[in-house]
């Protein structure tokens, strides 16, 4: 066994919440499995634990007149180099700088950053696997959006068919501003290939703008290619939220000669050099131009602190450990001839990171999810997951003709019927995580009878048990842990 991986082996149980347990329909009391780390991942201990020991010399920066305000000064800054180390962006060509609402705050400011930059450019190109924060910006910032067709295997889209975004880029290419993609979808976790993408973008004069939202805490990100610069990425934008820090702010990493060409987006506080009556003077310094007002410090911290032990680890060991499991647990599912997985399960056609969705035929996936929680203990996601023309295509075939029609596209019965069931895996789980997958799998496939006639569907289209209500408010109480210390 080499270092690398015993330290990863080290670092699969250093996570918050893994011991967590809840009562169950049956009366049984087991380990939650959590298996939606798509949507948020669970927090690093010990990035928690440093963020804790910090907390004691907690002050706002821009200042070094007082020992606490420069020690958040200082880290705050290193906050920002590890960013950029760990990206492997050139550091004096790249800027990072962090911001509130995770991923999708930084794809609404670098689609008006892109709008500005190149104003006589007015087209965008999506692939049609994005999520929402990766394409309605654009809708709305960039003005018309072209959706790219997927390469299609065996009936399964795949990743990006760069054969179609040459022919776009080609066609369109005195109006086409910026590619913008995901580098892994967060409904198939299937890993498009970004820096081909980028390299055919740049011989026809487009820049790239990608969606690493599902990359970063999965596998190695080279946003600077020294021996080929085309293959470069001009933006790139994730979230400390999906990288094992809850609560930690949104990052982007930017060209500087674009940012620096236009007026940073957000005004305020720690931007200027000086202010006058009738005029203000922004800094050249990054990043604080493009920081206005007083930052996410501590979430900055951690997120940069959870990085440099992941970097320590190797992304690369990362990345492989964790295609071992997703290829285990796609094996599994085939040993389920009533279960349905979406996109290209093939790795070898198309490698995957993070997540697999699925449906268990003729069972709506709000019940599956639901049994999956109320017996099984196993924490899924389920619906479109904010990918609904993705989504909506993989299904197409699944949803009643009825409701195919798109004034019906928002009423209960088509909620019911238009989704998947997500799982989803981080650093924590295991081979044995899988297996209760499957066996749950089964034993919903086996009694779905019975269990249908424990479920009912509630006003909003979400299936709730007849008769099990957990106690919510005696597991965790908010207002116990604030009134304790004063009673």
């Amino acid at each position: 066994m080499t270092q690398s991986i015993y330290r990863l082996d080290a670092l699969r149980t250093a996570f918050i919440g893994l011991d967590t347990t809840y009562p169950l329909a049956d009366g049984r009391v087991t380990r939650r499995v959590y298996l939606d780390s798509t949507a948020s991942t669970l927090m690093f201990r010990p990035a928690h634990d440093a963020l804790e020991a910090y907390y004691r010399h907690y002050a706002n920066t821009h200042s070094r007149l007082h020992f606490s305000a420069k020690i958040s000064t200082d880290l705050y800054h290193w906050a920002h180099e590890k960013v950029l180390q760990f990206l492997h962006a050139d550091p004096e060509e790249y800027a990072c700088f962090f911001t509130g609402s995770g991923a999708t705050a930084g794809m609404n400011r670098m689609a008006r950053v892109f709008r500005d930059f190149r104003p006589d450019r007015d087209t965008v190109l999506v692939s049609l696997m994005e999520h929402h924060s990766n394409d309605l910006p654009h809708r709305k910032h960039a003005g018309r959006v072209i959706h790219l067709p997927l390469k299609e295997h065996s009936g399964q889209p795949g990743c990006i068919d760069l054969a179609a975004l040459e022919a776009v880029l080609s066609r369109e290419r005195d109006r086409i501003n910026y590619v913008a993609v995901t580098g892994v979808s967060n409904v198939t976790g299937i890993i498009n290939p970004i820096y081909d993408v980028a390299e055919l973008a740049h011989r026809y004069g487009a820049l790239v703008l990608v969606d690493g939202a599902q990359m970063v805490a999965h596998l190695p990100v080279w946003i600077s290619h020294p021996d080929q610069p085309e293959r470069n990425l001009d933006a790139f934008v994730f979230s400390g939220h999906k990288t094992y820090v809850p609560g930690s702010p949104g990052v982007v990493v930017c060209r500087k000669d674009i940012l620096s060409a236009i007026e940073p987006e957000e005004v305020g506080g720690g931007m200027v050099e000086r202010v006058f009556v009738d005029r203000y003077i922004i800094t050249s310094q990054f990043p604080d131009r493009e920081e206005a007002g007083t930052p996410n410090i501590p979430g900055a911290i951690a997120l940069a602190t959870t990085l440099d032990i992941l970097d320590r680890v190797g992304m690369d060991t990362l990345f492989q450990e964790e295609s071992r499991l997703i290829h285990y647990a796609l094996e599994r599912f085939q040993s389920l001839p009533t279960v349905m997985v979406y996109g290209e399960t093939d790795p070898r056609i198309c490698p995957r990171a993070a997540s697999i969705s699925f449906n268990i035929y003729d069972v709506d996936h709000g019940l599956t999810a639901a049994i999956l929680n109320d017996y099984h203990n196993i924490a899924v996601r389920n619906e479109c997951f904010c990918a609904h023309p993705y989504v909506e295509e993989m299904i197409r075939d699944d949803i009643p003709p009825d409701l195919r029609r798109e004034e019906n596209i928002l009423s209960i019965r088509a909620k019911l019927k238009s989704g998947m069931v997500r799982a989803s895996f981080g650093l924590y789980n295991t081979e044995e995580d899988v297996e209760r997958l499957m066996t749950a799998l089964r034993d919903i496939s086996d009694h779905i009878k019975d269990y249908r006639t424990l479920y009912t569907v509630d006003a909003e289209g979400n299936y709730v048990h007849r008769t099990f209500r957990p106690p919510l408010g005696e597991i965790f109480s908010l207002q116990s842990l604030v009134e304790a210390p004063f009673v």
